[in-house]
């Protein structure tokens, strides 16, 4: 894996705060922003993900599909919807 370095400005408090989680977390400092930054761009490229296969859906095909699921049995013990 190639690794390159990278000068991080962080303020003041946010630098303390990150170098006391990593600490507490018994990892280096730049082991913790890797997987800070990893965490996030996991976390924005999974709402892409979820909005461009949004964007194409059929949902007519979809409700069809849900209308023929489990057809009239009723539902499984625990599968009951709550009353009330």
């Amino acid at each position: 894996m190639r690794k390159s370095n990278f000068a991080l400005r962080l303020q003041p408090s946010l630098l303390d705060e990150a170098r006391k989680l990593a600490e507490a977390e018994g990892v280096a400092l730049n082991q913790l922003i890797n997987v800070a930054v990893a965490e996030k761009l996991s976390a924005l490229r999974t709402e892409s993900y979820f909005a461009e296969r949004a964007a194409r859906a059929d949902i007519p095909k979809a409700m069809e599909l849900l209308k023929k699921a489990g057809g009239d049995n009723p539902p499984l013990k625990g599968d009951e919807l709550p009353s009330g």
